[in-house]
């Protein structure tokens, strides 16, 4: 029997009223933005443009904003623009300021990632291969070099034009390359660029991994951090490798000493001198993790939250996720436009031709993952107390540097400005099932909490003198007309204990339409997910399809490593041997329809009229297809599936099958609203 679950929808919009309103003054100082006048957290969420069909481009960004993102991030790839040198593409789903005009009219703030270099998974890191036949280095204060990068950052202005944060528009800052370790002096010659050709925007940012060789000068651009709970670029072909443990704990130490060894190789727990007196922002904060062809991690909706929860316990004020919404890489002229390991620059890894769905809170088709709902209590608290949070000095009243799965001690930290203060709990690490920790005394200033059993698994903030309340074990979500919104923290008996001396012992959730005390409504974790959402909840219609055989497959391909000494991915010759399936589609409204297929096997392609539209690396999920993009009057597909091999020299996560051979075990068409 299907269940509707109608929310209430709340006349309330899902962004703050800086976001909504462009122009407004902007600065910053050691601690946050200060935006009109008022300290702000802004969450920012990654979406590339050129990986979204335009028409799709404007009801994503909504559901970014109902997620509780305030700030889009994106990249705008080189070789997506000038594949070829001299004809630049900004037609399409390469539109910026189409793109742009887009995010104005969602009201959503954006920060452009100019590159030159990107990554983001793409051919080169998104310089395009041209660029190499110039004979000069790249990424380095040379003429050559800085001429090239000078016309790209023109093109990219003439796109922006009019649509800067001071002319009322949504650019709100730009990034300078990525991922840059050599000296600040190349930085600082792409911002005299920038600015040279037109760019006046309120700040601008670098990556704040690795250190430098020579720093930039303070104040020109934020070095903004990062962390994953897992990484695809990794070498090794096991469960676990890696420092990504360390994400999952409170610690003063900023960066990452996990991003991108593929290309940086070891890193040092050290920050650039001076670097701790910008404000503690985010720029990549793992939403999810790509898959490459050799590693393919399986990423829970836990990581991602546990990440964010951790962050801000340690003194973030800005959380920006890399990324928020996956997509489809645009087909190239020349060539795929993929990341793979035998392009001439950036060549560490094979990524699939088509996805980049990220896992990501949003995914490839705009499709929504678990933590996509279990991130928004966390936003909402961003946007409503985010003025009184960005004051607060991050204390670590645990140890900071523990081992992987290093159990002993409970993982908390504290913000606090004079008694005032939220207490944030982290008994979460992925691959590691940690102990509860029973008879817990938490603290913060002079209040102590009740002694609590912290359960396994347990992700949790405790305010402490906010808003009337002297302290509770529920978490505050929200504050509006009047209103407190609190979360029920699983396995913690609520009680809340009020300034007036009043306290509520055992208290159950009683939802939106009653309070518990006064002005406090609790929720459950489910009714917070979902708080100011006028969605309906509902079963989706599923609709099994058929398919037929009419190809085994043919002789197992030598999987070979590559010049980065990883797994090569199948080559277009290689594909000529595998299984083919031949799928009948049903005459129906495609518009909100996905394709399901569940499989098992080494990889698999879906193809349309001959032509490649999606492709997959298994690793345990579905291989999905949104319908709405198909050809119109497309009735078959023809979907091809390599074997998996006993011995392949790849990771496959615990949730994966890993039988040898391949199979489908059902196709599915689900209808999505």
């Amino acid at each position: 029997m299907k269940r509707t679950v109608l929310l209430v929808c709340l006349a309330m919009s899902m962004l703050p009223l800086w976001a909504a309103d462009f122009g407004r003054p902007v600065t910053w100082d050691s601690q946050s933005l200060i935006i009109d006048g008022h300290r702000v957290c802004p969450v920012m969420g990654e979406i590339h443009y050129s990986r979204i069909p335009a028409d799709e481009w404007q009801q994503e960004i909504r559901k970014m904003r109902d997620g509780g993102v305030t700030i889009i991030a994106t990249y705008v790839f080189w070789s997506h623009i000038e594949e070829q040198e001299g004809i630049f593409r900004w037609d399409e789903q390469r539109n910026l300021r189409c793109f742009l005009e887009a995010c104005k009219a969602e009201q959503m703030p954006v920060v452009l990632r100019l590159g030159p270099f990107c990554h983001g998974e793409v051919r080169n890191g998104g310089i395009p291969d041209w660029v190499f036949t110039k004979g000069c280095r790249l990424r380095e204060q040379n003429p050559v070099f800085l001429s090239l990068a000078e016309k790209l950052y023109r093109q990219i202005f003439t796109q922006v034009q009019g649509l800067q944060w001071k002319d009322g528009g949504p650019v709100i800052a730009a990034q300078f390359d990525n991922e840059y370790r050599g000296r600040g002096e190349y930085l600082m010659a792409l911002k005299q660029i920038a600015l040279s050709v037109g760019f006046d925007l309120p700040f601008y940012t670098r990556t704040g991994w690795p250190e430098l060789r020579t720093p930039v000068p303070y104040g020109e651009m934020l070095p903004l951090y990062g962390d994953y709970a897992d990484g695809f670029w990794d070498k090794e072909v096991t469960e676990g490798c890696g420092n990504y443990y360390k994400a999952f704990n409170f610690k003063a130490f900023r960066s990452s000493t996990a991003i991108g060894t593929d290309l940086l190789g070891k890193q040092e727990a050290k920050l650039n001198k001076g670097d701790d007196a910008y404000p503690y922002f985010t720029c990549e904060l793992g939403g999810g993790m790509a898959t490459a062809y050799h590693r393919r991690p399986y990423v829970y909706p836990e990581d991602a939250y546990s990440m964010a929860l951790v962050k801000l316990g340690s003194g973030s004020n800005l959380l920006g996720y890399y990324m928020y919404h996956g997509g489809t890489n645009p087909e190239g002229v020349l060539h795929t436009l993929n990341e793979v390991q035998t392009s001439p620059g950036t060549a560490n890894n094979d990524l699939p031709v088509c996805t980049y769905d990220f896992q990501a809170p949003l995914g490839e088709f705009g499709q929504t993952y678990p933590q996509y709902y279990m991130l928004r209590p966390l936003h909402l608290f961003m946007q409503d107390f985010g003025e009184t949070l960005a004051p607060m000095e991050a204390q670590f009243p645990a140890p900071q540097d523990l081992k992987r799965g290093q159990d002993e001690a409970l993982r908390w930290a504290v913000r606090i400005q004079g008694d005032s203060g939220f207490v944030f709990v982290n008994n979460y690490e992925r691959f590691c099932l940690l102990s509860a920790k029973k008879n817990m005394q938490l603290s913060l200033s002079s209040v102590v909490l009740p002694r609590l059993t912290i359960p396994s698994g347990c992700m949790a903030i405790f305010p402490v003198n906010i808003a009337g309340i002297r302290y509770a074990t529920a978490q505050m979500v929200a504050h509006r007309d009047g209103k407190i919104y609190m979360m029920q923290v699983p396995g913690i008996p609520t009680t809340i204990t009020m300034k007036d001396g009043k306290t509520l012992k055992n208290v159950k959730a009683k939802g939106i339409e009653k309070a518990i005390y006064k002005n406090i409504y609790l929720l459950t974790r489910e009714q917070a997910e979902r708080l100011f959402l006028s969605e309906k909840i509902k079963d989706k219609s599923e609709k099994s399809i058929a398919f037929t055989k009419v190809k085994d497959a043919g002789t197992l391909r030598t999987i070979k490593k590559g010049k980065a000494k990883v797994a090569e991915a199948p080559t277009e010759q290689d594909w000529n041997q595998a299984a083919v399936y031949r799928i009948t589609l049903p005459v129906a409204e495609a518009n909100s329809q996905l394709l399901r297929i569940s499989y098992r096997g080494d990889c698999a392609r879906l193809y349309a009229n001959g032509r490649l539209i999606a492709d997959n690396f298994y690793y345990g999920r579905p291989f999905l297809y949104g319908l709405w993009r198909l050809p119109k009057d497309c009735q078959e597909l023809e979907l091809r599936i390599l074997p998996l091999q006993s011995d392949a020299p790849i990771y496959l996560p615990r949730e994966a099958d890993r039988t040898a051979g391949e199979a489908i075990t059902n196709i599915k068409i689900i209808n999505m609203q």
